[in-house]
């Protein structure tokens, strides 16, 4: 499991699991080296839009590009489904990396039942 220990350490592991997680059009992209499960996202589609949510690279794993590599991946699905913009709430603390994917804050920051402050980041792709 890569979500818990990055996004709900100390929490019942049952918060590990999302809301649409199950739905038919829910995608999720794994990241993995030898055989080991190390980075994760997840894409909601929505009418007009998708939802990156869920992205978690064990701490381990964290600077070596992993995420970057996910994001690249996930942005190349957004595209073949016909839309052009992606976007995330994104923990303060992944806000620098986002921005350097190319993300822009759009709004306030605001709070989260799990994981505390966030920003909602977006990034108009070319679809």
């Amino acid at each position: 499991m890569v979500r818990h220990p990055v996004l709900r350490n100390g929490l019942p592991i049952e918060t590990c699991a999302f809301d649409r997680d199950e739905d038919n059009d829910t995608l999720h992209l794994g990241a993995y080296t030898d055989k080991k499960l190390i980075g994760v996202l997840t894409l909601l589609p929505n009418a007009s839009d998708v939802q990156l949510r869920g992205m978690a690279v064990l701490p381990e794993m964290q600077k070596l590009g992993i995420g970057y590599q996910l994001i690249l991946e996930a942005e190349k699905r957004v595209v073949h489904m016909g839309i052009s913009l992606l976007w995330m709430n994104a923990r303060l603390i992944a806000v620098p990396f986002y921005e350097r994917c190319g993300y822009q804050k759009q709004g306030g920051k605001f709070r989260l039942p799990y994981g505390g402050d966030h920003y909602k980041m977006i990034k108009q792709l070319c679809a």
